[in-house]
């Protein structure tokens, strides 16, 4: 049980920009898939998707990428659309996860919403234990009408974020974290 305490409290993302071959085997994503699924779902809802996005398939969103980009700024220039062409090259693999809302349901939504986060951290953990590095990012495409659109998202959906995977080149680097007395407090009434 300490081996596992102590991976949660060590766990940090590495960085996409430092990703390499080799990403997760067919079988390992699959793995890492379930992992994702294995979250707190109330209702069963199924609250998530996720699209994997690897291989050439990377540099053929790449072009999609760089078109809603130029759509969306009218000051874009080659070099800029050449950057988001090959953003989701970074890594062997990205995993797109989308939250789902089922509107009018008894679950509220904001309970839905986080389901598809924890979803993002379990395969984060995942990769992780794997010997893979990992992060979750947004950046603008996980905001962007045709990003969404090419992804064949729904009314009632939107990306939660991509999971990039894949040989970290250096090991992550430690961040500052807040100190637990800072932001934690027992209620007694």
């Amino acid at each position: 049980m300490n081996d596992i305490i102590d991976f949660l409290t060590q766990r940090r993302s590495a960085s996409a920009k430092t990703m390499i071959e080799p990403g997760p085997s067919d079988d390992q994503l699959e793995q890492i898939l379930a992992a994702g699924i294995r979250v707190p779902d109330h209702g069963r809802l199924g609250p998530w998707q996720f699209i994997v996005i690897k291989g050439d398939a990377r540099a053929r969103f790449g072009d999609v990428l760089a078109n809603a980009y130029q759509k969306a700024h009218d000051d874009a220039f080659d070099e800029l659309l050449e950057v988001e062409r090959e953003r989701f090259q970074r890594a062997p693999v990205v995993i797109a996860v989308t939250s789902r809302i089922t509107k009018g349901h008894k679950i509220p939504e904001w309970e839905q919403e986080l389901s598809s986060g924890a979803a993002c951290m379990n395969m984060l953990n995942a990769a992780h234990a794997m010997g893979y590095g990992a992060q979750w990012l947004t950046e603008w495409p996980a905001y962007n009408g045709d990003v969404a659109a090419a992804l064949g998202l729904g009314e009632n959906e939107r990306i939660a974020g991509f999971i990039y995977i894949g040989s970290p080149v250096e090991p992550p680097t430690e961040r500052i974290r807040a100190a637990l007395g800072d932001i934690v407090r027992e209620w007694k009434g």
